[in-house]
This record gives structure tokens, sequence and C-alpha cells, in this order.
């Protein structure tokens, strides 16, 4: 299939007459996407050409997406991005590619503020070591990656790219482009945060995709574990290595004589750098966004850029019962404070359906626990005997009406009703909750992923529901087809 060049259009735009007239020159992907190749030079008028051309496709396509070469000259560049409604700048992390974007945004496209809609994609190689430390050590903020892209001198022939991570990167960007993304937001709760490992290991096992994660406080753990790539049984065979007795113990580091806090929160902190080692937020495979509490304001704020386990860490930090976590000078706590369970930060970012799960239980969830133990212990007649009732009233800060326990339970009071509010906006709230959970049963992790697992499987036809609902396009006249791509 010949190429089209922009005097050739302007040949044939005379015949028109309300049809796609360009049908021979279309080339049908592998995919079933039809393709347009056009060439640009020696055009009189390259833009104005442009510009019809485009309408002409976008009468007929739904949505028409147009790539680009950094060969194309300036002005023509700059006509192709005010046509359009999103613009991607994709490039490598290395000065040049950073100087010319900054080139390219010195000129706004015609009709279009300034850096409007216009986002930087990184694309990182399979081994982008080298380019990470350079986009970390000049502080550049980008609005979204592509990892595991073929080299250069392969991607000029290459018609397919088998790397997972690309693959799926790919088709995040689609959704993003046909405003069909997907996001998680994970609430706050201690160990019944670990039942969001089961709701993740059933949206994969269904393939379900997740656009972008935001998590506060375990939520904000588990989402980094999994934004980093490790998959729902491995996140699984991670929360296990606590599940024995003493688990507790390898989480906690109090202070023998507290001053800001019982806890350090290291212990944890570190764990997690274990499993993720101090990667930032740009080189996650998922895109991610922890909510934190600023100590001074109690204003809520939002981690996109820096380490990740230095976010979750500040994301995690229990009012009283946790030191305040210092980044950058500024200090602070939970992020249940401000939002417990942050669907409006995905609303911010633009994304279109909306999951929420939220395992910090109500009340009434409380009140009807609280009668099933007094009937289960009458019914068994159990007493607890005098050494543990010794330990729980001396030793033991995490016993029922002990220090730690009177701050967390305070704490979730807090936010039981910020969280309900919160999930109002969300599309659909999973609600997996235990009558017997406690905020520190890290020794019992299977139950918890178990319960997430029940509670996704029961919702699993609205989700999936969700994820097909096809958002209304308003148009004039039917599409000749779903995608066109001119070149």
């Amino acid at each position: 299939m010949s190429k089209l060049t922009l005097d050739h259009w302007e040949s044939l735009k005379p015949g028109i007459n309300g049809e796609f007239i360009l049908a021979g020159f279309i080339d049908v992907s592998d995919d079933g996407l039809p393709a347009l190749n056009v060439q640009t030079n020696g055009s009189a008028d390259p833009e104005r050409s442009l510009r019809s051309l485009l309408e002409h496709c976008a009468r007929h396509f739904a949505h028409v997406v147009v790539h680009v070469g950094i060969e194309v000259i300036l002005p023509s560049i700059l006509e192709c991005m005010s046509c359009s409604t999103r613009v991607y700048l994709l490039g490598s992390a290395t000065e040049e590619d950073f100087y010319h974007r900054e080139l390219l945004l010195r000129e706004p496209p015609t009709g279009q503020e300034p850096n409007a809609q216009i986002k930087t994609i990184v694309c990182w190689e399979s081994e982008a070591r080298t380019q990470s430390e350079l986009l970390r050590a000049s502080g550049r903020k980008v609005d979204g990656n592509i990892h595991g892209c073929p080299p250069a001198g392969v991607a000029s022939s290459a018609t397919r790219w088998t790397d997972r991570n690309f693959n799926a990167d790919i088709r995040r960007l689609a959704r993003e482009i046909t405003r069909r993304r997907i996001g998680l937001a994970l609430s706050s709760g201690g160990a019944r945060g670990l039942a969001h490992i089961g709701v993740i290991q059933v949206l994969e096992e269904n393939g379900i995709e997740v656009d972008a994660l935001v998590g506060c406080s375990m939520g904000a753990y588990i989402g980094a574990v999994w934004a980093y790539g490790y998959d729902g049984d491995a996140m699984e065979r991670l929360a296990r290595e606590v599940e024995h007795r003493w688990g507790l113990f390898e989480l906690i580091d109090p202070f023998i004589l507290p001053r800001q806090g019982f806890l350090r929160g290291e212990k944890v902190k570190m764990r997690l750098k274990r499993s993720i080692g101090d990667v930032h937020f740009e080189e996650l495979v998922r895109p991610l966004r922890i909510v934190a509490t600023h100590l001074a304001t109690l204003g809520k704020v939002v981690f996109s850029s820096g380490e990740v386990a230095q976010a979750v860490h500040a994301s995690s930090a229990i009012p009283g019962a946790c030191i305040p976590v210092d980044v950058n000078g500024e200090l602070f706590i939970d992020g249940g404070i401000a939002d417990p369970l942050p669907v409006d930060v995905l609303e911010e970012m633009g994304i279109e359906k909306i999951i929420a799960v939220n395992t910090i239980p109500t009340p009434e969830y409380l009140r009807s626990r609280l009668e099933i133990e007094k009937e289960r212990n009458a019914r068994h007649g159990r007493r607890a005997s005098k050494i543990k009732t010794f330990i729980n009233r001396y030793l033991n800060y995490f016993a029922p009406g002990n220090v730690l326990d009177t701050i967390l339970r305070s704490f979730n009071g807090a936010q039981m009703q910020v969280a309900e509010h919160s999930g109002m906006f969300a599309d659909l709230v999973l609600r997996p909750l235990s009558f017997d959970g406690r905020w520190h049963d890290f020794r019992r992790p299977g139950k918890y992923i178990a319960i997430g697992r029940r509670e996704a499987e029961q919702h699993l036809d609205e989700i999936k529901a969700l994820v097909n609902r096809k958002e209304p396009i308003y148009e004039t006249a039917a599409a000749h087809h779903s995608l066109g791509a001119p070149a």
C-alpha cells in the first residue's frame, strides 16, 4: 500500500461528498486496526492540509491516534498537537530528550493553553538503571512510563514486542486515550488490610487490569508491593512470612521511653525495602499514589514522586502509636487522618471507573461483633487464665482497653464516617470485613486474604460489568471504525 502525500490529499478533497475516500490507502494491522501512512514533506501548505486530513478522519473514526516522528518539521508537529485532545510526548529519560521536550513546549499549539493536556511518557528499556538515576538527579516529573521497551536499534524493525510490562503499559495508555481506565483505592485498616491481597488475586485471575492505584496506610503498603511488580500469589507468600505466634514482633520496634510515639516504624519500612528496594515512583510498573497527613497542617498530601518506601512509612505512621516521619524536613503521620479511603485522588487523576476496597468497619458492624463474642463466651463458659489476665493488664499495650489499643480504636472511629463518605464517589465499593478482625493480627494473613477473595468473588459480576461498561461518545454520526491511526 502506497503512502499518501499531502499534495495527493489536496487533489482528493473535492470528491469527499460525505464519504471516507482514503480506503485505498489504508493498511490493516495484525490486530485488525486500519493505519494510514502520510508523507508530510514537500507540501506547499502542510499545516492546512494536515488539519483538513485529520478532520476528515475524525468524522469517520471514533478515535484517531496520530503518531508523529521526530523527523517531522516543527510547524507540522504543532498543527497535529493543536488538532488533538490529548498529546503524549514519548522519549527516554535523557538530557537530550528532555531538552527537545522543553523546546517544543516553548511554542504551544494554536488554540491550546501552554502545556494543556500534554503529557510526558518515559520509555524505559529492560535495563534502565542509568536512565532512572538521571531522572532522579534531574528532579523532573513525568506523567507516565512504558517499561520494557525494545532498544532503539530493534524498535524500528520490530512489529511486535513480547515484554509483559511493555504490553501492559501500552494497553494502559490505550485505555487512557479511550477513557476506560480502572482505578483501585485501597483503604487503611492494619492487618485487616491484608484483604486487599485477596481482592488483587481475584482481579488478576480474571484478567482485570488496573490502571492506577492509590493507597493509605496498610493500603499504601499493599499498593506499593503490587505496583512494584509482584503478583497476588507472591504477595501472599510475603505476608505469610510473619505467620507465626511471634510474628507481630518482627514488625514493631518499640521505644523504651516513648516521647513522640511508642513505635519507630523502621522495621515495617525495612521489610518493605527488602521487597522493593529503594525504587522511586517513576520506576514502578503500575502508577501509584500514596496518601499521608502533614502533621503541622493536618492536610492531605499525595506522594507521586521520590522513594516509595519512605512515602509508605509516612502514610503508615499511626499518630500516638508511631513517631511522625520526616520527609524532606516536613513531618507526616498516617494518611488515614486526612483520607482513609482516597477515592478522590483517583478522581483528580481523571480515572473513569473506580473500585474502592474498604476494610474499616462501621459502628454497627462492631456492635454485632461484640454481641457475637458475648454469646460465644457465655455458651462455652470461657474465662481468661490468670497469667493471661496479668500480662494483658500490665504488660501488653495492645490488649483491649490498654493505651495502644485505645489509640487505634479512637483512630478507627475517626476514620469510619470519612471512609463511608469517600466510598459514595466510587463506582463500586468492596467491604472485606471479619467479625473477629484485629488491626494488629498479622500472624493470620491467610484469614484476611481469604476474606478479600470471597468479597471480590461475590461481586465479580459487578466488577466485570464496570470494566466492560462503555462510556457514551457524543457524535453527530456513526463512526466508520472504532480506531484509526494516521502516521
